[in-house]
């Protein structure tokens, strides 16, 4: 991929070109978004872009401001076997950025590129730096070595220690809105809120419920492991040495818990919204600050229920968003919420 392919982030996209035109790119990038997927897309794009054998100008003679996409380096960078651009993702049993890590990370970017002009060091889910990880890492987020760049990737970037974000610059390639729940999702809302929506007085019709929503999870589970398992190097190549494998193995594995947590959040929070529209709906506040005005369902539950009781279901799926970021056991969390709904 290269910088054209992020129509939808043109702003942001904007931004690191100017920066690249002008000579004034910072040292250290937080880039901050959605998905975690377009994060790495565009961190891999901004490493190509440095180390292009034959980049994108924005004028004879100027600086790169795209790469090509073809030549030796943007190849070796897009498969991730480029030896100065290195990649941290968190390890599998903690789902944690460790110590260790980051030590070999700050001894490899310290060592002068090799083959290319910019040593580029990459962290996934940096939301995910443990403490004593994220507080080795600051000499060198403050005093990186002459041609390197820090790359920070996060989706929770609330989660990230204050001394690291004072030392980078930040970049948003987040959706906007109501807008950002794909066709998929509001599918599966619309069946959600008509199951929510129907006498759901006895126990049998709350598990009803459960079976909708652990359903819809272990669909995108399955979806996140085969995409994840298709970008993976294992897939790439057959004869690698074991310790590599296991090293691989382990990134898989973890990457695809932090991806699949993210998009469980997400849906939690579609239902976030749909339960706000039946507060709203109680409350007699108006369609107009409705997130699906299309969806009568939710009008059809805030039709019966009081506004207070409308609220704390709201209340019920903050709070189970929060116990779904430890390690509480899922289907009981989800089980809990569903039998505390006002319904």
């Amino acid at each position: 991929m290269t910088f054209k392919d992020f129509s939808e982030h043109e702003q942001a996209v904007q931004l690191l070109q100017r920066s690249l035109e002008r000579g004034r790119l910072a040292h250290a990038y937080l880039l901050t978004g959605d998905e975690s997927a377009v994060l790495e897309s565009v961190a891999r794009t901004l490493a190509k872009t440095l180390n292009c054998l034959d980049p994108v100008r924005a004028g004879q003679g100027s600086a790169a401001v795209d790469a090509c996409d073809a030549c030796l380096n943007c190849r070796k960078i897009e498969n991730e076997n480029h030896a100065d651009v290195h990649w941290v993702r968190p390890e599998s049993k903690s789902r944690v950025i460790v110590v260790d890590q980051m030590r070999e990370l700050m001894r490899e970017i310290q060592l002068k590129p090799s083959e290319a002009a910019f040593k580029v060091a990459i962290i996934v889910a940096a939301d995910r730096l443990k403490t004593e990880a994220a507080n080795a890492f600051l000499k060198t987020l403050e005093e990186p070595p002459a041609k390197s760049v820090l790359i920070l990737l996060s989706t929770e970037p609330q989660r990230i220690l204050e001394t690291i974000l004072s030392r980078c610059l930040r970049l948003n390639f987040g959706g906007q809105g109501g807008g950002r729940f794909d066709d998929v999702t509001l599918r599966w809302l619309n069946e959600f809120g008509e199951t929510a929506a129907g006498e759901q007085r006895s126990l049998l019709g709350r598990y009803r419920l459960m079976d909708v929503v652990g359903k819809r999870l272990s669909e995108i589970r399955a979806q996140v492991e085969t995409e994840m398992k298709a970008r993976s190097p294992l897939e790439r190549y057959d004869d690698v040495e074991k310790d590599l494998r296991e090293k691989w193995e382990d990134e898989l594995t973890a990457a695809v818990e932090s991806e699949y947590r993210r998009q469980r959040a997400e849906l939690m929070l579609a239902m976030q919204w749909w339960f706000r529209d039946v507060w709203l709906q109680s409350s007699r506040a108006g369609e107009g600050l409705l997130n699906f005005p299309g969806q009568t369902a939710s009008q059809k539950l805030g039709g019966r229920l009081p506004a207070r009781q409308s609220l704390a279901n709201l209340e019920v799926l903050e709070q189970t968003q929060r116990l779904l970021h430890t390690n509480v056991q899922e289907a009981l969390a989800i089980e809990v919420a569903m039998l505390k709904l006002n319904l």
